[in-house]
């Protein structure tokens, strides 16, 4: 079957972090959900691992209790990036971090959590070529998941600042010792769907050929 290659670069090219755009009032069915993780997982894993474990939370007090995991981590960063960003950034670095902040005093708001993880955990010192095979079996599932939101009107946020307390996000939530939190995406239907283009270096800017 050929693809529609415009709205193929269309999908890849406007699959945007959604904070402030994020529904907080509309339902996610789980059926959206599950038909997302269903793509997902046809992500490539290494040696074919398909180590993912996806954890989807809809309960309002856990999220509430995630939100403030997540906020405990991420006051102090996101404040002083702020900061910066207002004194000497580009007009979307600051977007960003204005969309940020919001996120984080509304997470709690979002009516999904989806928190993937990997079975494993690298212990001190594990070389690379294992940890880059590690991460690289979650997240090219993660971004599967993420695409797939967006082709249904859904939009989501990849963020990790709720790892700072992960032990503690584990013990809310269950997970097992030999299972890793890898981030936390808030779901919901976005407000309109049109997403653009961000701005970019020119990729002859930052691509090597051949040697460095």
């Amino acid at each position: 079957m050929p693809f529609d290659i415009a709205m193929t670069d269309e999908l890849l090219s406007t699959t945007r972090a959604v904070r402030k755009r994020l529904d907080l009032d509309k339902p996610v069915p789980r059926e959206v959900i599950n038909e997302c993780l269903e793509l997902a997982v046809q992500a490539p894993t290494g040696s074919n691992s398909q180590g993912w474990r996806w954890l989807v939370v809809e309960d309002a007090d856990k999220r509430k209790a995630l939100a403030d995991l997540y906020r405990k981590g991420a006051e102090g960063y996101l404040s002083g990036a702020v900061d910066q960003a207002e004194d000497g950034g580009d007009a979307q670095t600051k977007r960003v971090f204005s969309s940020a902040m919001y996120l984080m005093e509304h997470l709690h708001e979002v009516p999904v959590h989806l928190i993937p993880c990997i079975e494993g955990r690298p212990a001190d010192g594990t070389p690379m070529v294992m940890l880059g095979g590690m991460f690289g079996s979650i997240f090219p599932a993660i971004w599967s998941f993420q695409l797939a939101l967006r082709a249904r009107g859904l939009g989501s946020a990849l963020t990790t600042l709720h790892l700072i307390h992960e032990q503690e996000a584990a013990e809310l939530l269950g997970i097992p010792d030999n299972v890793m939190q890898v981030a936390l995406l808030p779901v919901a239907y976005t407000k309109g769907t049109d997403f653009k283009r961000a701005e970019r270096p020119p990729v002859a800017d930052i691509t090597h050929w051949n040697t460095w």
